[in-house]
């Protein structure tokens, strides 16, 4: 799913050099996850029991498409 991995790209490359440590390490464990879990987040059809995940799901689905 090209689609999915430009988002994390572009997360990647605009947010996470500026992110705290708690965000960088939320953002490793997103690329940690199994392929079926991390796409169900990023296509919003299952929610991260994971505060962190959750709050890096979202930033990475808000930011704007470049």
């Amino acid at each position: 799913m090209r689609e999915l991995d430009e988002l994390l790209v572009r997360y990647l490359e605009t947010r996470y050099v500026d992110a705290d440590d708690e965000e960088k390490a939320a953002f490793q464990a997103v690329l940690a996850l199994p392929d079926p879990e991390l796409n169900g987040y990023l296509l919003q059809r299952q929610v991260p029991a994971s505060d962190a995940i959750a709050n890096v799901i979202k930033l990475i689905l808000s930011h704007p498409h470049t």
